[in-house]
C-alpha cells in the first residue's frame, strides 16, 4: 500500500534514527518496513514486535487477528518469528494479559512511549546480535 506520502527522519525509543523493523512481511503503517506514524496513523503502529504464537492468540482473543491473511489489504498474516509495527496500546493490552512478545527498540518509533514506559519496553527489548 503505498500512500505516496513523504514521512520525515523519525526517532526510536532510544532517541536514534528509527531502524526498519521488517520486509518479510513489509511492515509499517505506511508499509515502508518501518514503525513510522503519522496523522493518518490513529492506531499508533509504533512498537517493532518479534511476535510470538501466545501474542498471536491472545492478540486474535482480544478482537485483533493478527494471522489470518486479508489479502485485500495487502495483508499475509503474521506467524511466529515474523516482525511487525503493532499499535501500542494493543502491544501493552496483550502485555497485561501476560503475552506481550519480544520488541526491537532500535526499530519501535519513540511516540510508543506516550502508551507505554520505557522500563516496560526494556524489560522485552531484544538484544541486538553486537551485544551477544
Amino acid at each position: 500500500m503505498d500512500t505516496g506520502t513523504k514521512i520525515p527522519p523519525q526517532k526510536n525509543v532510544l532517541g536514534q534514527p528509527l531502524e526498519s523493523c521488517g520486509t518479510d512481511p513489509v511492515t509499517g503503517f505506511y508499509r515502508d518496513g518501518c514503525c513510522n506514524t503519522g496523522p493518518e496513523d490513529l492506531g499508533m503502529h509504533t512498537v517493532c514486535c518479534v511476535v510470538t504464537a501466545d501474542f498471536l492468540t491472545v492478540s486474535a482473543e482480544l478482537g485483533n487477528d493478527l494471522s489470518t491473511p486479508m489479502p485485500e489489504y495487502g495483508f499475509p498474516g503474521l506467524k511466529p518469528g515474523d516482525r511487525w509495527c503493532v499499535c501500542a496500546a494493543r502491544w501493552l493490552q496483550v502485555q497485561r494479559e501476560g503475552a506481550a512478545c519480544p520488541v526491537v527498540l532500535e526499530a519501535t518509533h519513540e511516540s510508543a512511549l506516550e502508551v507505554i514506559p520505557f522500563e516496560v519496553l526494556l524489560q522485552y527489548a531484544v538484544i541486538p546480535k553486537t551485544l551477544h
